[in-house]
């Protein structure tokens, strides 16, 4: 099993790259998000490696970033979602915006990916939710200091007024990227619930 690769960058193209190990050029299929930082040709680099091994085939897929392998892998894990189909969510949508989209269970975000129907995205949030360590605290880092804690007590608010967390979550970011960070938590409260009426 292939875990990672350092080598020369022979060849790049969109589909998939060639790494020159030692004299010998591993072919490493490469999401969007990945080709899009690759060194220039000649250049050294270290890829994260994923080895499929199907039958007759075996395939590597690489990721500059340990955080798109790892999701990568979880991605494949749900049924009816092989590696190419991984592939190309990662190639439409950040690591960290995926992680983000399926912690909240936003089903239309991931529908909106191409390929990814209503049903495969139903499943992806009913199979990784659980599994992919989404922080609620983590999604407000852009915020600095009192505009984090503005949202976290709105946040209580609206879960005090019988809202439900996920829904309570999703707005209260919205409303805070639109506000700014020096919102008061009467205003986005007040917003939310403007936005959670409707």
């Amino acid at each position: 099993m292939i875990a990672r690769i350092t080598g020369k960058i022979t060849f790049k193209s969109p589909d998939y790259i060639i790494v020159d190990v030692n004299g010998i050029g591993y072919q490493v299929f490469v999401p969007l998000s990945t080709y899009y930082e690759l060194p220039d040709i000649g250049d050294s680099l270290d890829l994260h490696i994923y080895t499929h091994v199907r039958e007759d085939i075996l395939r590597l897929y690489g990721f500059l970033k340990s955080e798109e392998h790892h999701i990568f892998e979880q991605l494949i894990s749900v049924s009816s979602i092989g590696p190419k189909m991984a592939l190309n969510i990662l190639s439409r949508i950040r690591a960290g915006d995926l992680r983000e989209a399926i912690g909240k269970g936003d089903i239309l975000k991931l529908n909106s990916i191409s390929g990814i129907g209503k049903k495969t995205a139903e499943r992806i949030v009913i199979e990784l939710k659980d599994k992919i360590g989404y922080d609620y605290a983590s999604s407000i880092h852009f915020l600095p200091g009192n505009g984090k804690n503005n949202l976290t007590d709105t946040l209580s608010a609206l879960i005090n007024l019988g809202y439900k967390k996920g829904v309570a979550e999703k707005v209260i970011l919205d409303v805070g990227r639109e506000l700014g960070d020096d919102a008061s938590i009467e205003a986005l409260i007040k917003a939310s619930l403007k936005v959670l009426s409707k």
